[in-house]
């Protein structure tokens, strides 16, 4: 009877045993569960402060170089690059400025990464419009199609970029009505910044090569500002310049601002037989990219913003924030 017993008291044993690691899987489970959302709010909390405090602070870059643009359209004149606004902001520390909490604890105590932040103002009319390749007509102008095509060739980049770039873009930009609804639909969008020719089948690494020469603006009413812009620039947009001699201009233009230039001061360095066109031309601008990078430990964050200045007045055009690694 003994033996029966103990026979039939070892099943119920072994259930038991076997709903409480079910029961202790299950409670590990859910405990293992809300550690994880925990951790993740507590990572997706932070992600935000971050994004939140590093758009703060590019944003305080940002008005600092409005403020700087403002203050150098006041005195008037020309835009060199001996000016104010073309002095980069070297690299800051700002940690001692970000890791205070409310209870006056520093970085080290915080452990927050030291960050440090810096900007510059560079002049976008230092290079040429793409957009005045195409007129409000929607159609090609020979002259600017020139300018393009010995940018092309000093970036050396294939051959025919610049009758292809020309051709799709009189496309995007020319007007839509009157054509037919199959010939609407096939209209390539019309790019908005240099990097955007992709949309139109022009390859990376061409648009790298064409970038230090060419910019993509909102208006095509902009000339190139000889103070500021490279020598390759210079000679393709003044016809029969040579780079010899957009060079010496070049070398020469920080003493013309100074002395209060205009275009008859620059006008001997131009050729004189047959005398070329300067309405693509001009000693200022409007239009400006101001760049604030943050870094802070291995993680970089860029921004980059167009701006356009009207007086005295500085209005942001376009802002493209680029997340970058420490050392790229």
């Amino acid at each position: 009877m003994a033996r029966a017993r103990s026979w039939q008291r070892s099943p119920q044993r072994g259930a038991a045993l076997l709903v409480a690691l079910l029961i202790l899987t299950l409670v590990s489970t859910l405990a293992a569960g809300m550690v994880w959302q925990q951790w993740r709010a507590i990572q997706v909390e932070s992600a935000q402060r971050a994004r939140t405090q590093s758009a703060w602070i590019l944003g305080g870059a940002l008005d600092w170089a409005r403020l700087i643009l403002r203050e150098d359209a006041r005195t008037g004149g020309v835009d060199s690059l001996n000016e104010p606004w073309a002095r980069e902001l070297k690299e800051a520390k700002i940690t001692s400025f970000l890791a205070l909490d409310r209870d006056n604890n520093s970085s080290a105590e915080t452990g927050v990464d030291d960050a440090f932040i810096s900007g510059s103002i560079t002049d976008a009319q230092a290079r040429w419009n793409l957009r005045r390749l195409v007129d409000a007509t929607g159609k090609v102008v020979p002259a600017e199609l020139r300018v393009f095509q010995r940018l092309c060739d000093t970036a050396g980049v294939p051959s025919g970029t610049a009758e292809s770039v020309a051709a799709a873009l009189a496309r995007a930009w020319g007007p839509v009505s009157g054509l037919d609804r199959d010939a609407r639909d096939s209209v390539p969008v019309g790019p908005m910044r240099l990097s955007q020719l992709v949309w139109l089948d022009v390859e990376p690494s061409t648009i790298a090569r064409l970038d230090p020469y060419v910019v993509l603006l909102p208006a095509a009413d902009t000339t190139v500002n000889v103070l500021t812009a490279p020598a390759e620039v210079i000679a393709a947009v003044v016809e029969g310049m040579s780079v010899g001699a957009a060079q010496r201009l070049v070398r020469e233009r920080v003493r013309f601002a100074e002395n209060g230039t205009n275009l008859e001061t620059v006008r001997p360095y131009f050729p004189a037989d047959p005398a070329p066109d300067l309405g693509g031309i001009g000693l200022t601008s409007r239009h400006f990219v101001v760049q604030g990078r943050l870094r802070q430990g291995d993680r970089v964050l860029e921004e980059r913003s167009l701006v356009q200045r009207r007086q005295l007045e500085v209005v942001v055009l376009q802002r493209e924030h680029v997340n970058l690694r420490d050392g790229s």
